[in-house]
């Protein structure tokens, strides 16, 4: 029973994990712009910082400008920027999980 449980749970997962193509390569989901985003994000830094967040076009836009200030990021043309925000806000957007829960402090190994 145990095992059909699994059995199920998995094919779930990879139902809704298929119903968004993701490049092999970065791991960004192919969308329209998806090549854009990678060949910017990942000048600097690996695709999973930037798939391992989450946020509305105003919070992508504000890590952007932070990044610009503070990082050495280069400023874009406008329809470029667009396109980079467009894509992030769209794939990936607030309200979704994406990481696991904290650890309880149960479950921490000791200091």
């Amino acid at each position: 029973m145990l095992r059909r449980l699994a059995f199920i749970a998995l094919g779930c997962a990879s139902l809704t994990a298929g119903a968004r193509e993701v490049d092999p390569e970065s791991g960004f989901v192919i969308d329209e712009h998806w090549e854009v985003v990678k060949a910017t994000c990942t000048a600097c830094h690996s695709s999973r910082l930037v798939i391992g967040q989450r946020g509305s076009r105003d919070t992508w836009k504000g890590i952007i400008r932070w990044m610009q200030a503070t990082q050495g990021l280069w400023q874009f043309q406008p329809e470029m920027e667009d396109q980079i925000l467009t894509y992030l806000a769209t794939n990936y957007p607030p309200g979704q999980a994406y990481r696991r829960k904290p650890l309880s402090l149960l479950l921490m190994p000791p200091d």
